[in-house]
């Protein structure tokens, strides 16, 4: 199940920012912050505002890590437009300068 597999990988690598990050698992990890911040924010605004503090650290850490897959240094996550183009391609097949390409992950 992919969606649980970048759930884990936001949360355990929540401070790291080396390293590489595949496009799927960046994109279920956008999807499962945008539901679950909605999810929450419906049912009581303060949990919500708690649960949105909560998932920026992880959201950024992860932003900085799909912007080394596709060989860009992590500062490319300031320019709105910028970022999302380059979360949006595909990463680098071989090793680039941040490492051998992400390993598939088994949880």
């Amino acid at each position: 199940m992919p969606i649980v597999t970048a759930v884990k990988l936001g949360f355990f690598n929540y401070v790291n920012y080396k390293g590489r990050a595949r496009r799927g698992d960046f994109w279920w990890w956008i999807l499962f912050t945008i539901v679950a911040q909605y999810l929450v924010s419906a049912a009581n605004a303060s949990a919500g505002n708690i649960v949105s503090t909560a998932l920026v650290l992880p959201q950024i850490m992860f932003g900085i890590r799909r912007m080394h897959d596709v060989n860009k240094s992590g500062w490319w996550i300031l320019l709105p437009i910028g970022n999302i183009i380059f979360w949006a391609q595909p990463g680098d097949a071989s090793t680039n300068r941040f490492g051998p390409p992400a390993p598939p992950t088994n949880f």
